[in-house]
């Protein structure tokens, strides 16, 4: 069998090559099949050189959940950033952006699910789900904020950030596992129907 050719790669593109291997590996093989050889070669770097940027296969696994979630967040709030000033626009769109690439994707679900898989057992990966969950929820909130307009209780914001929250994920999952069961655009209709339930009336929509 012919060795494998590793590169010789600019430090910050080899760590960052060996993140999204990493998320590769976690989405086709799982934890259980995800292991420094497998990362490595996917990477195409050699096995030494993980040791070189992390402590070990566990930092490395979870400096990829943060990067993975960090991706996620930013793509959605770009979305919403593109929206223009309306803040019920702005979060029709950070939402719509669950149900389209790459957010869409059962690739990423299979990564995800190897994340969560360790919630319970790894204290870190417990600790990023928190914090990932929270970058996910704070620019809803703030969102939320803006459309409910002063007057309106901490309380309701937070609570109503958590439900769109939900809304969200729950359509994401059941999108990403059976792309037969409602199309993208379905998935769309469902969540614009909750979110004016969940926000209330349009027309308190506040400019900047």
């Amino acid at each position: 069998m012919a060795r494998a050719q590793f590169q010789r790669l600019d430090p910050d593109f080899r760590r960052q090559s060996l993140i999204d291997a990493t998320a590769h590996c976690l989405a086709r093989y799982g934890i259980g099949g995800t292991s420094v050889r497998v990362i490595c070669a996917e990477a195409g770097v050699s096995a030494g050189l993980l040791r070189h940027y992390f402590a070990g296969i566990d930092e490395l696994i979870a400096e990829t959940y943060a990067d993975v979630g960090d991706r996620l967040v930013a793509t959605m709030i770009a979305a919403a950033d593109n929206a223009g000033p309306d803040p019920r626009e702005q979060l029709r769109a950070f939402v719509m952006a669950s149900f389209e690439p790459p957010i869409a994707d059962p690739d990423l679900l299979a990564t995800w699910l190897a994340f969560w898989s360790l919630i319970k057992s790894d204290a870190r990966i417990r600790e990023l789900h928190t914090e990932n969950y929270a970058s996910h929820r704070r620019p809803v909130e703030r969102m939320i904020a803006r459309i409910l307009g002063p007057g309106t209780s901490d309380v309701d914001v937070r609570l109503t950030a958590v439900g769109v929250t939900a809304l969200v994920d729950g359509l994401w999952l059941e999108l990403c596992l059976d792309a037969s069961s409602f199309t993208p655009e379905e998935a769309s209709r469902i969540a614009d129907k909750w979110l004016n339930t969940l926000v209330g009336d349009p027309l308190k929509v506040l400019a900047d």
